[in-house]
Formats: structure tokens, C-alpha cells, sequence
């Protein structure tokens, strides 16, 4: 099947991380480190193995330190070759000059909005989108967006990351309505985006990755708010079932929610785990706590 590459990606930095007060009163989520690199790191060095060229970031007032992050840093860098130091902890820290493209997203109006503020950027192609509070850590070496590419790239069309989880859960995220299955891709009917308790029609959820049609900007360009107030992502693609192929991933590998205190703190303990430098102490002292 004949297809548009997937090369660029959209990652809406501009929430306000609220729920990671205090800490986030100065320090954009996004930054907060798993181990020892932010979550935006994880989500771009997701980006780039899918062959992802240019990365677009959506913010907000305060989140400027995403686009620094992501610049050179003199100081640093000098210092460290004066000292005779080790640069290599911060390959993947510059984007090339015109890889990166930061827009503001100027009122907390959803998801929805966020990514129409890309519209210009994305013009008339295929693109993806990665929230980076939601941390996918791939098994075998492949991350969640390269499985999607590779899914995308046979079936073409519209793909979400799709999840299994416990049926009492799925009231808090957008839920897939599914088709038929074959191997890791399931046939998307519909989207639902926080479904009452009960309600849910299967336990497959979005959990923060998808493929997208540029098609999906008009549809935003005129939708109203939904769930919570807000103009939902979820609403606009439930719009494009049936007019193009549409398909949920099964990702193969490891969840964790960051945007929890307790996924948050999962994640850490997950990658210090398995870390040389530091996977037998943090062993030993989460086995010492245990028996406290």
C-alpha cells in the first residue's frame, strides 16, 4: 500500500502538571527525569528510532525551559571538555537547527486544541502525536511509535496505541470500540471518551500515541468542546471511523503512567532496576525497606 511517511510528530507540552505540585510550580513536567534523562527525552528518542525528522512542541506560558533543554548549552558543555569530562549523557539533547518547531498554545482548551495549533506545521501529511507523560517502554528494542510506523506502513490510514487494562479502569481514558482483530492490529468502530463506569465497550484504551490523517485538523478546526469541557482528540477521530482505515496497535511492552505520582514512581524504580550502575544497590535497598 502506498503511503505518505510519517515524518513528523507533535508533542503538547503545555499542560500544567498539577497534580506534581510543588514541583511543578517552576519546572515543567516534562522534565521531570525517570533515572536520569526528562520524559520529553524518552518521548523524542521514541520519536527519532521511528524515523520521526521533525518534532513540534506545543506549549504553554512557563515551558520554556522545554525549548532550552532541547538548544545548546554552553556552559555546560565547555566546562565539562575543560574538566576532561564525559559528554556523552547529553547526545540527544540538541535537535538539529529547523528539527524543532515550538508553538504556544495559548489557553488550556484540551487536547483537541492543542493539536490544531500544529495545523500549520503539519500542512498535508501523515503525522504523529506522543504524550510524553505516558511512558512506553518497548520490549525487544522496539519502542511503541516504530511498532505503529510498521503497522502504518502496511495498513496505511489512522492507528492508536491500544492497551488492555481492568474493565474498572477505563471510565478515565478515551476507550476503543473494536472490529475485527488480526495479530497486534483490532479494527477501530469507535472511540469513547470516558466512559461511565459500566459503559465501556471493551477494556482497550489510547493510552498517548497515535497516527493521524491530516484530515483530523479540519474536524478541529470547528468541533466543540466534550468531555470535561474541552475539545477532545478522541471526538475528532471517532468523526473519521468509517471515511479512512482505522486500526489500534496492540503495543508490545511496558505502560507507565507519569502523569501519576505513582506511575511516576514505577517508572523510576523500573529503569533503576535494570540499569548496571545502579540495578543491584536499588535491589538491595528496596528488598531492605520491604522488610522493614
Amino acid at each position: 500500500m502506498l503511503t505518505k511517511p510519517i515524518r513528523k510528530a507533535v508533542f503538547p507540552v503545555a499542560g500544567l502538571g498539577t497534580r506534581f505540585l510543588p514541583a511543578t510550580k517552576a519546572v515543567p513536567k516534562e522534565l521531570l527525569p525517570v533515572v536520569d534523562r526528562p520524559l520529553i527525552q524518552y518521548a523524542v528518542d521514541e520519536a527519532r528510532e521511528a524515523g520521526i525528522e521533525q518534532m513540534i512542541f506545543v506549549t504553554g506560558r512557563g515551558k520554556g525551559a522545554i525549548e532550552d533543554y532541547f538548544d545548546i548549552a554552553y556552559e555546560a558543555e565547555a566546562t565539562q571538555r575543560e574538566r576532561g569530562k564525559d559528554l556523552s549523557a547529553l547526545d540527544g539533547t540538541r535537535l538539529e537547527p529547523g528539527n524543532a518547531v515550538f508553538i504556544r498554545q495559548q489557553e488550556p482548551l484540551g487536547l483537541g486544541h492543542a493539536i490544531w495549533c500544529a495545523r500549520d506545521i503539519i500542512g498535508d501529511e501523515p503525522f504523529a502525536i506522543l504524550l510524553p507523560d505516558e511512558f512506553m517502554k518497548g520490549a525487544r528494542g522496539n519502542g511503541c511509535l516504530k511498532q505503529m510506523v510498521d503497522a502504518y506502513e502496511k495498513v496505511g490510514g489512522n492507528l492508536v496505541c491500544a492497551l488492555e487494562i481492568p474493565m474498572d479502569d477505563t471510565p478515565n481514558y478515551g476507550v476503543i470500540d473494536p472490529g475485527t482483530r488480526d495479530g497486534a492490529l483490532t479494527q477501530v468502530n469507535g472511540l469513547i471518551e470516558k466512559p461511565a463506569q459500566g459503559t465501556a465497550p471493551s477494556n482497550l484504551i489510547v493510552p498517548g500515541r497515535y497516527i493521524l490523517q491530516p484530515e483530523v485538523m479540519k474536524i478541529l478546526e470547528t468541533q466543540e468542546k466534550g468531555a470535561g469541557g474541552e475539545i477532545q482528540l478522541t471526538d475528532a477521530m471517532a468523526a473519521m471511523i468509517g471515511s479512512q482505515p482505522f486500526h489500534g496497535v496492540t503495543f508490545e511492552g511496558r505502560r507507565f503512567d507519569c502523569g501519576s505520582k505513582a506511575g511516576y514512581i514505577e517508572a523510576n524504580l523500573a529503569l533503576a532496576l535494570e540499569r548496571p550502575d545502579l540495578g543491584e544497590h536499588i535491589r538491595a535497598f528496596a528488598t531492605e525497606e520491604l522488610a522493614r
